[in-house]
């Protein structure tokens, strides 16, 4: 077990105590030489011994109810056979210590929702062929509720937050549940802020640079082979945005990706393709908009003109959302930091 945790000899210490049914859970609940445990105690500032099936956290009393509801959150995901690694283990820390949480009208209400998030991870999930996927952050899990429920879904915030990932796991689970026809997945082709010059090939091979960041995560959740038989039967179609114009996209999940740098004329043609039985989400950051100077963006155009339309859900994602190398999270809150004072 690791070292005790230095948490401070003027504070008041708490210990409290959890127990686990199945002890047979609690090898990869502790990981590789204790390394979950030991990423609590580094982030929460608590210590964590174990005797049988009983563990012991010890700490001040906010961290250490923390600590222990991180702890009942990942053995939850155990017994219900999800893949614990540090990436996981993260998230859940950073789930529930979510700042927006402390800085709600209600944050008892805020942690109670967590709380049960991270008890019943099945309540919010998206299974897929390859995986089951589960939220890493508050936001990921309100994002996927929405996905799952309503029609035109705005996704904005910076990389890494999991916007176009979960939109297209969830396009692939509703395409193999029968849900939806056919998969549709789009971009606008622009250049993010260098000139790439000539491109060889046919129109595919010109179009595909600008849409592997689609391809990656139709890969990550379905099996090559079935990827590609798909494709090609065109169940999925991966294309620009320009192809879209004059159709009406029924029976089908759509998902724009880098919607920032559609134009407005862009983005309403796009967004009144809309047709039945469908479900379009729209994912972009308004902070990286890669258009020519003085050109609008058709995202924050049509976020602000679709605001309160009945049917038009929005989620907006930061910093403390990126599920990324925890690194990635401080590098978005610096520039964001900077931008403000410039």
């Amino acid at each position: 077990m690791a070292k005790k945790s230095n948490v401070g000899a003027n504070v008041d210490l708490v210990t409290l105590d959890v127990e686990f049914d199945d002890p047979r859970i609690l090898g990869e609940l502790f990981g590789e030489y204790d390394r979950n445990i030991v990423a609590i105690e580094n982030r929460l500032g608590v210590y964590i011994a174990a005797r049988g099936n009983k563990l012991k956290i010890e700490g001040e009393k906010e961290a250490a109810t923390k600590a222990r509801d991180v702890l009942i959150g990942i053995y939850k995901r155990i017994e219900e056979g999800q893949e614990i690694d540090a990436a996981v283990v993260e998230a859940i820390i950073s789930m529930i210590s979510d700042p927006r949480i402390a800085r709600s009208s209600k944050p008892e209400n805020a942690q109670e929702q967590v709380k049960q998030a991270l008890a019943a991870p099945s309540k919010v999930m998206i299974r897929t062929r390859k995986k089951t996927i589960f939220p890493r952050s508050v936001r990921q899990g309100e994002y996927m509720e929405k996905l799952a429920r309503d029609d035109m879904i705005f996704a904005l915030g910076p990389a890494g937050t999991g916007k176009t990932y979960l939109a297209v796991a969830q396009a692939v689970s509703q395409l193999i549940t029968g849900s939806v026809d056919r998969l549709i997945l789009s971009r606008p082709a622009v250049e993010a802020g260098e000139k790439i010059g000539f491109l060889p090939g046919d129109l595919k091979e010109k179009v595909d640079p600008f849409l592997r960041p689609l391809y990656d995560a139709l890969y990550d959740t379905l099996p090559a082979e079935q990827v590609e038989r798909r494709i090609e039967s065109g169940e999925i179609e991966i294309a620009p945005i320009a192809f879209m114009r004059g159709r009406t996209l029924s029976d089908a999940f759509v998902i724009l990706d880098e919607a920032q740098n559609t134009t407005a004329a862009q983005m309403k043609m796009f967004l009144t393709r809309f047709g039945m039985n469908s479900r379009m989400v729209i994912c972009g950051d308004p902070k990286q908009v890669d258009l020519p100077d003085g050109a609008t963006s058709g995202l924050a155009d049509a976020v602000q003109k679709l605001d309160g339309v009945e049917g038009v859900s929005v989620v907006r994602f930061g910093a403390s959302d990126v599920v990324r190398h925890p690194l990635v999270g401080k590098i978005v809150e610096a520039y964001e930091g900077k931008d403000a004072t410039d």
